[in-house]
């Protein structure tokens, strides 16, 4: 499979201004990772609030600094030094779709001007009947009608505005969505409808697809791949046979065992993994494994120095244990 997205070594840092009696401090939000993402393939990337999984996001669509190291797209522009005149080609190629579906409209704007904006941004000397017949067609396409074209944000469901959202995103027609937290604000039977929705327009468009996410449940129905991360680390990586079937790291399989089962006598006997302590801070990491202060399984070794990611039949993992 082809290579559209190698991440080596990526950091984004956020520095927290000092004062008078105070040093600057720095949150290290992703702090040195190295994955690839593939044409065609949706790669999920999960982990608890504050993993840096959205810090990591951000930084692919340029909504974020990268600190250090290197995202280089499609093999030319490396994303981490891009000028502004890459990034609007990069822009072409790989959109953001994001949590928050009302949040993300601006309620002053009509349908067709929403769907519109990245196309009159993106190519200005596009015609407006031209424009107008791409965003009838986009909004076909995620199941909107025209007569919906003039109306408001709020004048639609959660689930209609996460469609107009979606429709913004593909009328550049881009290689990549990245999805953050894409359905989580929604009803589950409304989460399943635009899980399907990703699904067939994937499979009609060709599309890439990093979907962030908590819900480990849902990333199983839509992923090919999991990389799994805590406090700007990977964990674990590796195809959702080997994730589910065959997890390598603790923190995984704590996360694992916290997914409801649906049969209700398998949940009454199921065990879940509970951690101890609360997610370290990011401004001060642990010096060893980050996740050593919560790991049951953590030892003098594992407080002294890092783990380096190791390949055990074709899964990637990061911890002395495995």
């Amino acid at each position: 499979m082809k290579k559209i997205l190698e991440v080596k070594n990526l950091k984004v840092h956020f520095e927290l201004g000092g004062g008078m009696f105070k040093a600057k401090r720095v949150v290290h939000a992703v702090d040195g990772i190295d994955f690839d993402v593939f044409e065609g393939e949706t790669l999920g990337i999960v982990g608890e609030s504050g993993c840096g999984k959205s810090s990591l996001a951000r930084a692919l669509c340029g909504l974020n600094k990268i600190t250090s190291g290197s995202a280089l797209f499609a093999g030319k522009i490396d994303l981490a030094k891009a000028s502004s005149k890459e990034w609007n080609e990069v822009h072409k190629q790989m959109q953001f779709i994001f949590q928050d579906p009302v949040a993300a409209l601006d309620p002053r704007m009509t349908v067709a001007e929403i769907i519109s904006e990245p196309l009159i941004t993106l190519y200005p000397d596009m015609k407006k009947d031209q424009v107008l017949q791409k965003v009838l067609a986009t909004m076909k396409l995620v199941g909107l009608t025209q007569n919906q074209v003039n109306r408001y944000p709020q004048e639609f469901s959660g689930g209609q505005c996460q469609r107009i959202g979606i429709a913004r995103a593909l009328i550049l027609e881009p290689k990549i969505l990245i999805c953050d937290e894409s359905v989580s604000a929604l009803d589950v039977s409304i989460k399943a409808q635009i899980i399907n929705l990703l699904q067939e327009l994937q499979q009609q468009l060709k599309l890439t697809i990093l979907f962030i996410s908590h819900d480990l449940g849902v990333v199983k129905h839509i992923c090919n791949r999991i990389l799994v991360m805590y406090l700007g680390n990977i964990m674990e990586l590796g195809n959702k046979q080997a994730i589910y079937s065959n997890t390598l790291h603790p923190y995984t399989k704590a996360l694992l065992s916290a997914v409801p089962v649906a049969n209700p006598t398998l949940e009454k006997t199921k065990q879940i993994q509970l951690l101890e302590g609360d997610l370290p801070s990011p401004v001060n990491p642990p010096k060893g494994c980050v996740f050593s202060t919560r790991c049951p399984q953590a030892d003098d070794v594992c407080r002294a120095s890092r783990p380096k990611g190791k390949i055990i039949q074709e899964h990637f993992v990061t911890c002395f244990k495995a």
